[in-house]
């Protein structure tokens, strides 16, 4: 039942504790050239920069994976990702981390397959051995036209894509989680049958509720991982029994007017059978 429920996530501090990023930096021991870095570029711009300082420095690839390996995350994080998936709902993600950091995290957890989509800045090892983490949109060609979203990546841009590919699918429900100011864009892309799931005391919290009657989705915040699964589980057992009910009347509704025919059809037979006599 719960296969008309699509479930995203964002990634950093939503399905890990931390930003995967800033972790691989500060792990390292990278993080004061990080921090002379970041005023003069974008953030996208400044990962793929800190990668070849990296290697320069005789970091491997190797090397990042193990750290990634060691990532934080909350256990309830990942039994909410195996009951929802179990439960039948499609999982994906819209993160601005990149695709090396994500799937190298999530194989290291056995949880890869359980997510159809990701959809994130790809992040490659080239001819050289070396990372490279360029942006999900090419900024330096054009803008992706929002305001609300750094230049490599409008999330919103991805939900609407994802809407208009689940429009051809039948009737769908989203469930969003985040936690970031990249989160707010998508939470204004919902709709009145989706929910958004903003984690609390975050950017995303914060900006959702100096004003929340701009969301049409259904809002229902978390604190961590625990709360995360209990919230994410009661969702979808509320859609799925709402499902329930609304096949149930529909069911209902046919038998009633088959029986309504059935009536009328036995009624109008003795007539029909006195005129051939």
């Amino acid at each position: 039942m719960a296969a008309a429920i699509v479930v995203v996530f964002d990634f950093d501090k939503t399905i890990i504790d931390v930003d995967s990023d800033n972790w691989v930096i500060d792990e390292l021991g990278f993080t004061e050239s990080f921090n002379q870095l970041l005023p003069t570029m974008p953030w996208n711009s400044l990962m793929d920069r800190m990668m070849k300082e990296l290697h320069s420095n005789g970091i491997t690839v190797k090397d990042i994976a193990e750290v990634l390996k060691r990532i934080p995350i909350h256990p309830q994080v990942i039994s909410a990702i195996k009951a929802a998936h179990a439960l039948g709902c499609e999982l994906r993600i819209v993160s601005d981390a990149n695709m090396f950091f994500i799937e190298t995290i999530l194989k290291h957890l056995g949880l890869k397959d359980y997510f159809s989509e990701i959809n994130t800045n790809p992040g490659f090892v080239d001819e050289e051995g070396r990372l490279r983490i360029s942006p999900h949109h090419d900024f330096t060609q054009s803008s992706h036209g929002c305001s609300l979203c750094p230049p490599n990546m409008c999330k919103g841009l991805v939900i609407e894509r994802i809407q208009a590919s689940m429009s051809k699918e039948g009737s769908k429900k989203i469930i969003y989680l985040g936690d970031g100011a990249g989160d707010y864009c998508p939470s204004l892309k919902l709709t009145e049958v989706d929910y958004m799931m903003p984690r609390k005391n975050f950017p995303v919290w914060d900006l959702i509720s100096k004003n929340p009657l701009l969301i049409k989705a259904e809002i229902h915040e978390w604190k961590d991982g625990a709360e995360m699964e209990r919230v994410l589980l009661q969702i979808i057992d509320r859609i799925s029994r709402e499902e329930i009910n609304s096949n149930s009347a529909k069911l209902f509704s046919a038998d009633c007017k088959l029986q309504t025919m059935s009536i009328a059809g036995h009624d109008t037979m003795p007539q029909a059978l006195s005129v051939t006599q």
